[in-house]
């Protein structure tokens, strides 16, 4: 009978982090081949997030400035642990960074699971005068490379492999016309509803079919992301503007009058691995989505966003067009060496940290 591990140890063998260190080194070799530099910027932020579903950890900072009552009486300025590097490197971009990554610890409340975890290693890089189509041939060459090297460290025969063709492009739209039957960015919200009754999804109790986007996720859910699993490796790209999140929003050629979002993410195995904008560079959007983004989590009883960021400012000064990607170290990793779950592949996750 198999006895549980200590909670002293860690969940991964040596093996599998002597070879997670192999991977690691070898996605740093290939970024600096590529022409990129390596950057590192603060964990602990005044700069957080713009969404609404993402719940940062916050901490509060003591000033030790002008000591006595008054300094003891003074309110705590609130810090981030930050979900994504994404603020301070388009902060660099802006001051003259041309092309660079960075592989850093990220934090996000209330994810958990054998595929989350709080405290996650997050690869993000960019790249001026790219659109989120370049990045995608990007993220295909590096997955390719990762698996390469994950299967030079050992046997990974019981691994699913990649596919040998260029991995499958689908927009939004097409993949649910594709396996959802109908639009997602014309589709009224009783027509979502009529699809998952067709289809009998369960309805959350607290939904609200009122809403598009609500339905747009539990339709991805339910129809489309079991589809793409059967794929291996595809990517999806043109996601509706309400799902935007920094990315640009283009107009033109498309079947809805509000655009779709120039953002990608790539699934293998059905797992989402990395999520890729062509980036926004317009502050004043930016303000407009910010506001947006608070007002639905104060809908929901949920702290505010702070309304100004040095994001922002940087904004104001001229961000450069460019475009970027975030991708999880850990799922990546968990998938290249045929793994099941994160636990195997971190050394402490979240309740043995």
């Amino acid at each position: 009978m198999n006895q549980p591990v200590p909670n002293y140890l860690p969940t991964a063998s040596m093996e599998t982090l002597k070879q997670r260190s192999r991977l690691l080194q070898s996605i740093r070799a290939f970024f600096e081949a590529q022409g990129y530099w390596e950057v590192e910027t603060p964990i602990l932020s005044r700069d957080t997030v713009v969404d609404a579903y993402i719940d940062p950890f916050t901490t509060g900072w003591h000033s030790q400035e002008g000591a006595g009552s008054s300094a003891a009486n003074k309110q705590p300025e609130t810090r981030y642990l930050q979900t994504s590097p994404e603020f301070a490197m388009k902060r660099l971009l802006t001051a003259g960074a041309d092309q660079i990554y960075q592989i850093t610890h990220a934090f996000r409340q209330a994810e958990r699971g054998e595929r989350h975890n709080p405290e996650f290693t997050m690869l993000e890089w960019y790249r001026r005068g790219e659109t989120h189509h370049d990045q995608m041939t990007f993220v295909e060459v590096l997955v390719r490379q990762v698996y390469e090297t994950a299967g030079s460290l050992s046997d990974q025969s019981t691994r699913p492999e990649l596919p040998r063709d260029p991995f499958q492009r689908f927009s939004y739209e097409e993949a649910f016309q594709n396996y959802a039957g109908l639009s997602a960015l014309t589709s009224t919200a009783e027509q979502f509803q009529q699809t998952a009754v067709r289809h009998q999804i369960p309805i959350p109790s607290d939904f609200d079919t009122t809403d598009c986007l609500s339905w747009q996720n539990l339709l991805l859910v339910e129809l489309v992301e079991p589809a793409l699993r059967q794929l291996g490796a595809v990517f999806l790209y043109d996601f509706p503007p309400q799902q935007a999140a920094l990315a640009q929003i283009r107009f033109e050629d498309q079947p809805g009058p509000e655009g779709v979002a120039e953002r990608f993410e790539l699934y293998l195995q059905g797992i989402e691995i990395c999520n890729g904008y062509h980036e926004l560079t317009d502050a004043a959007e930016l303000r407009r989505r910010i506001a947006q983004q608070s007002a639905l989590r104060q809908k929901e009883h949920r702290p505010a966003l702070p309304a100004e960021s040095y994001l922002l400012q940087a904004m104001d000064a001229g961000l450069p067009a460019c475009a970027g990607t975030a991708l999880g170290i850990d799922r990546l990793v968990m998938l290249a060496l045929g793994k099941q779950t994160l636990q195997e592949v971190i050394a402490f996750p979240f309740e043995r940290a």
